[in-house]
C-alpha cells in the first residue's frame, strides 16, 4: 500500500566481459523498470530513483533511496491498467504526472495525494506526458481511438503499429495547467503524434514526433513554440535519410538523436548526431552499430544499447551497452561500457540506458534473469574501456 517500505534489494553482479561492478536495484519476481529514457527519474537532488514495478501482480510506482536502497510505494493499484514507465517529474520536483486509463493523475511526492488533472474525451486515448521546465504546463499527444478498425498492441511487439501510421488518426497537442484549470489544444493535425517531450530548459519549446516506421512517416522530429503555436521540421532527412529517439540535451537546445541513411556517402549506414532546435550547430558522426536507443547529458559522452541478435552465433559482445565520447572534435568509440543481454520483449524490458544527471552513472532495465530490474553502473574512464 501507500507509504510501504521495501527493504532494500541490492546485489552486486560483474560484467561478463569488463568485470565492472553493476548494482543490481531490484529483485523481485516480476519485472520492475525504470522510467522512459526521456523522462528524468531522478528526484531528491539524484538521491533517489523512481521506476514501475509489478510486483503483487499489480502496476505501482515506487521510489528508490540510492543511499540506502530502501523502496517506498507511492501508489496503491490493484490492476495493471496504469502506464509508469511515462510518468514525467514536474522541474519544480513536487509532482510527478502519469496516465491511468483515460485520466492524466497528479501525486505529490511527499503525501502521496493524487489529484486527476485531465480526462481525455470519448473517442480519444493519451499518449505520453511532459512538464515544461517552469513546471507550469503539462503537456501530452492526444490521439483518435482506432480500436474498432486495427488491432494493436504497441507495448508487446509493436502489433499494429505500422497500421495505425498509415492510417493517420486525428491527433492533438494539449496542454493543462499543472496548478489546474482549463487545456487548450496547441496543435493538432491529422498525422500520429507522439514523443511529446518538454525542453528541460525552455519553457516554450517542445518537441514531438510523427510516429510510425521511421521510413514511412513524412518526417519524424518536429519542434513547437506554445507561444507562438509554430511548429518546425528539426533535422530536415532529405531523401533515404531517417532518424528518431529524439530526447533533449540537460541544456534544453539541443536535441539528440540516431539514425541511418542509404547514401553512398555513409558506408555504415548509421549515425549519432544532435541539433540546436533552430537546426543550426549539427554534428553527426557515422558509426557500424545497431542501436535501440541513445542517450546523453550533453554532444561530450553518448550511452547506446545494442540490438538482440540470434543466439546460435555465440558472440559474446552482442547486447552490449556502448559509449561514445568526443576527443579533439571527434567522436570516438565505440567503447564497451557492459553487457546488458536484454530481451527488447516489450517495451518495459527495453534497456534505455541513461545517464544520472551528473554523468556518473548510467541507469538501464534488463532481463537478463528473467525478469525485468534496474541495473546501475558507474562510468569508468573511457580509454580504460574496451573497444567493440
Amino acid at each position: 500500500m501507500k507509504g510501504t517500505i521495501w527493504p532494500s534489494e541490492w546485489s552486486i553482479v560483474h560484467d561478463l566481459i569488463t568485470g565492472l561492478p553493476m548494482r543490481q536495484l531490484t529483485n523481485y519476481l516480476a519485472h520492475s523498470y525504470h522510467l522512459y529514457f526521456t523522462n528524468d527519474g531522478w528526484v531528491d537532488g539524484g538521491r533517489k530513483v523512481l521506476f514501475g514495478s509489478e510486483r503483487a501482480n499489480a502496476s505501482n510506482l515506487f521510489c528508490l533511496d540510492l543511499g540506502s536502497g530502501e523502496i517506498r510505494q507511492l501508489t496503491d493499484y490493484r490492476d495493471g491498467k496504469t502506464n509508469f514507465q511515462n510518468a514525467y517529474v514536474n522541474p519544480n520536483g513536487g509532482e510527478v504526472y502519469f496516465t491511468r486509463e483515460a485520466h492524466i493523475v497528479a501525486l505529490d511526492l511527499d503525501s502521496l495525494a493524487e489529484r486527476t488533472v485531465y480526462e481525455a474525451p470519448n473517442g480519444y486515448g493519451l499518449g505520453n506526458v511532459s512538464c515544461t521546465a517552469d513546471g507550469r504546463l503539462i503537456c501530452f499527444s492526444l490521439k483518435e481511438d482506432l480500436s474498432d478498425r486495427i488491432r494493436t498492441s504497441l507495448g508487446a511487439g509493436y502489433v499494429g503499429f505500422e497500421e495505425t501510421a498509415r492510417a493517420k488518426p486525428h491527433c492533438q497537442i494539449v496542454a493543462v495547467p499543472a496548478a489546474g484549470g482549463e487545456a487548450r489544444v496547441l496543435h493538432e493535425e491529422r498525422c500520429w503524434i507522439g514523443h511529446v517531450n518538454a525542453s528541460p530548459t525552455q519553457p516554450e519549446l517542445l518537441s514531438f514526433c510523427h510516429e510510425g516506421p521511421w521510413d514511412l512517416v513524412d518526417h519524424r522530429i518536429w519542434c513547437l513554440n506554445i507561444k507562438t503555436g509554430d511548429v518546425w521540421r528539426i533535422r530536415d532527412s532529405g531523401d533515404r535519410v531517417f532518424v528518431g529517439h529524439e530526447y533533449w540535451h540537460a541544456d534544453g537546445v539541443r536535441i539528440g538523436y540516431h539514425g541511418y541513411t542509404e547514401s553512398l556517402d555513409n558506408a555504415d549506414g548509421k549515425f549519432i548526431g544532435s541539433v540546436r532546435y533552430d537546426n543550426t550547430g549539427r554534428e553527426e558522426e557515422s558509426f557500424p552499430f545497431q542501436n535501440m536507443h541513445i542517450h546523453s547529458n550533453n554532444a561530450e559522452l553518448i550511452v547506446g544499447d545494442g540490438q538482440q541478435t540470434s543466439a546460435y552465433h555465440g558472440e559474446q559482445r552482442q547486447d552490449t551497452i556502448r559509449l561514445w565520447k568526443k576527443i579533439g572534435g571527434r567522436l570516438e568509440g565505440p567503447r564497451l561500457l557492459c553487457r546488458h543481454r536484454g530481451s527488447f520483449q516489450s517495451q518495459k524490458v527495453h534497456v534505455h540506458p541513461r545517464f544520472s544527471p551528473d554523468g556518473k552513472h548510467v541507469l538501464f532495465t534488463s532481463d537478463m534473469n528473467g525478469y525485468g530490474n534496474l541495473y546501475l553502473i558507474e562510468v569508468p574512464d573511457f580509454e580504460s574501456l574496451p573497444t567493440a
